[in-house]
């Protein structure tokens, strides 16, 4: 499956602990770069997460991170201390013995007293299941997202190595017209400067002028490349390199073209087929 190195991809989940929320993006990079931001006391799932990463993603500058708020967590009821009331209640009876009959107390100032409402410790351990799975979820997400982005980019440059056929069929087609041309005009030459050549002679130069014109070469090492194009495109595995390769030698053989040219017909179509191979390259570099 072909997948693009820009993505995006947000998962969140509520618990009684609060809010967790992952946020993976990405572009595209030469390697697997992967940062991952998340406060101090999720740092031990660190190994395990790029682990899961490294089995979605081949390659790309990831930046993901973790949002743990736990202003959202629930808050359970205030519960007191039935036996740290019970020791107020008998402190206060020794008070009115000694002192005399005091009065009720009142119930809020009770609460309030040190050790009457039972302090539930904030949670030590945070919620690092429920951080995980939901790594899972959004990577899960973000590798889907990158790979429908994949398969538009594919579906462009097949278009475009349509494109490059047809123009690579119009220059097999017009080289012998070129070659004919040329011969036509060297006899013309030759007789409009009313020299008398030996045929030897211009079937000579007819021929090194054929080699000089002749582009079968460049043009079967395309067609060559484009089968080998449309074959990667349909791997199961990260093919970002190969096609850059391939770009290159793409390039090559239409640039060998446009300077052998001598016809413009055939230099519009070296020309063309520059522009289109520089819009695969764009796209290729943005290939897992």
């Amino acid at each position: 499956m072909i997948r693009s190195m820009t993505g995006y991809a947000r998962a969140e989940q509520q618990g009684p602990w609060g809010r967790l929320s992952w946020e993976l993006r990405s572009v595209n990079h030469r390697y697997l770069d992967l940062q991952i931001k998340m406060p101090d006391e999720f740092r031990v799932l660190e190994g395990e997460l790029r682990a899961l990463a490294g089995t979605r993603i081949g390659r790309g500058k990831v930046e993901a991170g973790l949002r743990f708020n736990r202003d959202t967590a629930v808050v359970a009821a205030p519960e007191p201390d039935r036996e740290r009331l019970r020791q107020l209640a008998a402190a206060l009876h020794v008070v009115g013995e000694e002192l005399g009959p005091v009065a009720a107390p009142e119930p809020m100032r009770v609460l309030a007293w040190p050790g009457v409402i039972r302090q539930e410790g904030a949670e030590v351990a945070p919620p690092l299941a429920e951080a995980t799975a939901l790594f899972q979820q959004a990577l899960k997400d973000f590798s889907d997202t990158r790979a429908r982005e994949g398969e538009r980019t594919a579906a462009f440059l097949r278009e475009r190595i349509e494109a490059l056929a047809i123009l690579v069929e119009r220059v097999r087609q017009r080289a012998p017209q070129v070659r004919d041309a040329w011969l036509d005009r060297l006899r013309a030459r030759v007789a409009e400067l009313g020299v008398d050549v030996e045929p030897q002679r211009l079937a000579q130069e007819a021929a090194l002028a054929a080699q000089r014109l002749d582009v079968d070469e460049e043009m079967s090492r395309l067609a060559s490349h484009m089968v080998e194009v449309r074959d990667t495109l349909v791997r199961d595995e990260a093919i970002g390199r190969r096609l850059d390769f391939l770009m290159q030698e793409l390039n090559r053989e239409a640039n060998t073209l446009s300077s052998k040219s001598q016809d413009a017909e055939m230099t519009r179509c070296a020309v063309e087929m520059k522009v289109i191979i520089e819009q695969m390259r764009e796209q290729v570099q943005n290939i897992e």
